[in-house]
């Protein structure tokens, strides 16, 4: 018996069950590195049986070194698949510099062609993802790239892509009978447009198994994945809740005959959109092959669906939509609190202080029309932020998904962030916000990619139907913003 198998693309068929080499990375952190040939010997007995669709990262210690050696000394009739991720951080996003990238991966994995290349952004305040995305795309027409797919982006900015003309075929996120954001507005984007899931952090670093039923919860976790997945544990309501959704799995699995893994695991991959789960492998060490088997000899029925959602009841859902552990509080990643890591990053706008008057500044986003009608993107005097109506202009003179109005919002909202960050505010100090939107078929979109925004610290919105804008926009929005006084510290 060998893993169930899915089309991500057309010709590009895989495992269900990806074997994630993230671990690599954690099993390198004293500074040594795995043999490479020693490795891919690993891997391949993961490809025999089944198993042959690898997921790794630029970042993942030598995991694209391993899978070249794979790849070159494979002898089987099908070759396993090589997915990795290019996570840059942000700055211009030059045709050389992506091209770069790619051509790193490319070398490393030893191929012609990256199955499917995973695009990673840290903050979309800065644009320059879209360009990023636009070259890889040309990058795809030339052949260096299969497919094109994303990871940790959530709706509003997954359907911007596609809005955008970008083939994303995947987006990979966390998803977990813990973390159960993709299951929300993430799945209704998917749907509409017909891109899969792969689902990361399924068994939530080992915490989702027989292991940890009934046991007390520890006050700290050696590895990576364990400390980041503790985290979310935390997050979502705690050791209490969280050992009431073990409990219930664990009564589901003894109902069908398999582990607590085997359910947390199905659960995931019972979802229409998801395309496949990824199960960490620790090269050398444990292997649960034949455990995950199970995954494709059971369902769960009504009942069982019925008994989880009573467990989830008892939790609270992990705050934001997917990828937003990433971006902002609270920060549920391996390395915790990466809000210095996102501060050092480099803005696309630059305050300017007023010669005449230290306590005003502007920015300018070198739109076409600022120098033309006299105008600055906002401006800065004491405490307050004025921004001026924004459109879904990229660099001079683009237009950012022409006719989707709820692209164009989330472009503009974006813009606005970064804004009110590069005057010293922050996004959550926003107070007023108002749209002006082309015509009634705009309202609904512009309203809801607001909407995701604002989860959280909606401000005051007024939403005006003008009829017409200039060119081809569909939404201009202004906002007002107050700078919080922080307190004082001692």
């Amino acid at each position: 018996m060998k893993p169930d198998r899915t089309d991500l693309a057309p010709g590009l068929t895989i495992s269900r069950i990806l074997t994630g080499l993230w671990q690599v990375a954690d099993q390198e952190k004293d500074g040594s590195t795995l043999d490479p040939v020693a490795g891919a010997k690993a891997l391949s007995e993961y490809a025999a049986a089944g198993f042959d669709t690898f997921d790794m990262a630029d970042h993942y210690g030598s995991a694209e070194l391993i899978t070249g050696e794979l790849l070159r000394s494979w002898n089987g009739e099908t070759r396993p698949k090589a997915f990795t991720k290019w996570c840059p951080e942000p700055g211009p996003m030059t045709p050389e510099v992506v091209r770069a990238g790619i051509q790193d991966r490319l070398d490393r994995l030893g191929v012609k062609t990256v199955d499917l290349l995973q695009f990673h952004w840290w903050t979309f305040e800065h644009p320059a993802w879209l360009d990023a995305l636009h070259e890889l795309k040309r990058l795809k027409d030339e052949g260096l790239i299969g497919q094109i797919g994303v990871t940790n982006f959530d709706a509003a900015h997954l359907a911007l892509a596609l809005a955008e003309g970008i083939p994303l075929v995947s987006n990979q996120v966390s998803f977990s009978l813990i973390d159960r954001r993709a299951a929300g507005h993430l799945a209704e984007t998917c749907k509409k447009h017909g891109v899969r899931l792969l689902g990361y952090g399924t068994l939530c670093g080992g915490f989702l198994s027989e292991r940890w039923l009934g046991k007390p919860e520890p006050e700290a976790v050696e590895d990576w994945s364990g400390s980041k997945y503790l985290r979310f544990i935390q997050t979502a309501g705690g050791w209490d809740g969280y050992q009431g959704i073990l409990k219930a799995a664990d009564t589901i699995a003894k109902k069908h005959g398999v582990s607590i893994s085997n359910v947390a695991t199905r659960w995931v991959l019972e979802h229409a959109h998801v395309a496949g789960v990824i199960v960490g492998a620790r090269l050398g060490e444990n292997q649960h092959r034949n455990d995950n088997l199970r995954l494709f000899q059971f369902e769960l029925d009504a009942d069982d669906h019925a008994l989880l959602d009573q467990a989830f009841a008892a939790t609270k859902m992990i705050p934001g939509d997917c990828g937003d552990e990433y971006r902002q509080p609270p920060f549920l990643t391996a390395s915790g609190d990466l809000s210095h890591h996102l501060a050092a990053m480099p803005s696309a706008l630059t305050a300017v202080t007023d010669p005449d008057n230290p306590d005003r500044a502007r920015v300018f986003s070198g739109s076409l029309w600022e120098p033309i009608a006299g105008y600055c993107r906002a401006l800065r005097d004491g405490d307050r932020i004025v921004v001026s109506g924004t459109t879904a202009t990229h660099g001079v003179d683009r237009t950012v998904a022409i006719n989707d109005a709820g692209g164009q919002t989330t472009y503009i909202l974006d813009k606005i962030a970064a804004s009110v960050r590069a005057l010293g505010g922050d996004p959550k100090d926003i107070l007023r916000t108002r749209m002006y939107l082309r015509g009634d078929e705009d309202i609904e979109a512009a309203a809801r990619a607001h909407g995701l925004r604002f989860t959280t610290n909606p401000p005051a919105n007024t939403t005006f139907l003008v009829g017409n804008l200039i060119g081809d926009f569909r939404v201009e929005i202004e906002a007002e913003a107050v700078v919080s006084k922080k307190p004082q510290e001692g």
